[in-house]
């Protein structure tokens, strides 16, 4: 729900960023691996309970998220670059959650687990919306130019960021804030698929 709006004041200082990192030879594969084994350090660091590093370390992992962007943008996109983008992608969102888990089943795991189950069922949806979109050869630039059909939703990158951050700030209050973040993914995957119905109209039959 909010990308758009950052993305707006963002893009023009990554932008920026981007092509100081492409005139250096460093590639948007490069940034988006960076990313991810950011993302990793802060998982590790929220296993070992160090909450503050974790924060820091998911803010920085995020902003190489949105740098590979700017670097394609400032070289050449390719398919590989995209697949590459969304896959470790939704393994750092698969990992922040799995981290507070391991950190403390008992208080953690009932919470952790929906939290995921809602990440699986939102990502199937976005997935699947994109597949039908590009079969179909819709397009759209809502979200900027990007590899897959972006549909919008109440819970997006901007949204799930700032639960981890939240997640980091306030570690004893995970499972409510995780419980209430998964009915808010629930919702949004909801809301998708009443999108395709509305999108995709059924094939006429033989």
């Amino acid at each position: 729900m909010l990308d758009g709006h950052f993305r707006r004041r963002l893009d023009p200082w990554l932008d920026r960023a981007g092509r100081a990192l492409a005139a250096r030879g460093i590639g948007a594969n490069t940034v988006t691996v960076a990313g991810f084994l950011i993302g990793l350090a802060a998982a590790i660091a929220i296993i070992l309970d160090a909450f503050a590093w974790g924060f820091i370390l998911i803010a920085a992992s995020r902003t190489c998220d949105g740098l590979d962007g700017a670097v394609a943008r400032a070289t050449a996109k390719t398919d590989f670059g995209g697949f590459l983008d969304i896959v470790l992608d939704f393994a750092f969102y698969g990992l922040i959650p799995f981290a507070f888990i391991f950190a403390d089943p008992y208080e953690n795991g009932v919470a952790g687990g929906l939290l995921l189950l809602s990440f699986y069922v939102n990502g199937a949806s976005f997935l699947a919306f994109a597949v039908m979109a590009e079969k179909r050869g819709l397009s759209t630039d809502v979200r900027g130019v990007k590899s897959l059909y972006f549909t919008t939703g109440l819970a997006e990158a901007t949204e799930t960021i700032a639960v981890f951050l939240a997640f980091c700030l306030f570690p004893h209050c995970f499972s409510e804030i995780a419980i209430a973040f998964a009915l808010i993914c629930f919702y949004t995957a909801l809301s998708r698929i009443m999108l395709a119905r509305a999108s995709f109209k059924a094939d006429a039959q033989a």
